[in-house]
């Protein structure tokens, strides 16, 4: 059974994405297919060092005092956010990549892990959680104990759980709909697909 840690209400931390235009409000086509009125682009925080570095401060303080040898974190966003999170803690990273030859995820190059290791997994976007479980798996594999997983975003809306403790810096709980039933769609609202940097060219309510 799944155990919270705690979901913080990070008013201040949306604020901040809004600000880096991480957090946009607009008329979005989804990977999905469905349509919504957000869009979380991770990047636009991602690649700005110091704005990373504040957002990683509440985990940090989180589990400054956790004993963690080891801050885990799946491609791609995880591995900035595993490295920053490491060099605040003062802990060694660690990097799960996709299987070459299967699905999932491994930890290779070289890593190892000490017998006993006590392990935090951090991930930038929770929406199904299924980078964080296959990072849950690769580390299963090896002699440590994980004792919590820590996003910077969590936008199923509180509706995913693990096996260990969950934190969160924020909680998103962003409405999506089908395009017939898309309320933006009715306005005649330009539609988005997120990664282009021009209108998707669908037309509203035609998907």
């Amino acid at each position: 059974m799944a155990i919270e840690v705690d979901r913080v209400d990070g008013e201040d931390f949306k604020q901040c994405l809004r600000d880096v235009d991480a957090l946009k409000q607009g008329h979005f086509l989804l990977a999905s297919g469905r349509h919504s009125n957000q869009y979380v682009e991770k990047f636009n925080l991602l690649r700005l060092p110091r704005e990373t570095q504040k957002a990683c401060e509440g985990i940090y303080e989180r589990f400054r005092d956790a004993n963690i040898d080891v801050v885990a974190g799946p491609t791609t966003g995880g591995v900035i956010l595993a490295y920053e999170v490491a060099r605040q803690l003062g802990s060694a990273a660690a990097y799960a990549e996709r299987c070459e030859s299967a699905p999932g995820r491994e930890f290779r190059r070289g890593t190892r892990f000490s017998p006993g290791s006590r392990v935090l997994l951090v991930d930038d976007i929770l929406t199904t959680g299924g980078s964080v479980r296959e990072t849950l798996v690769a580390l299963a594999h090896h002699p440590v104990e994980v004792i919590a997983v820590a996003v910077l975003m969590d936008r199923s809306g509180g509706s995913v759980t693990f096996s260990v403790p969950l934190m969160a810096q924020v909680t998103l709980d962003v409405e999506t709909w089908a395009s017939a039933e898309c309320p933006q769609c009715t306005l005649g609202e330009p539609l988005t697909k997120p990664g282009s940097t021009v209108a998707s060219g669908v037309t509203p309510g035609i998907l």
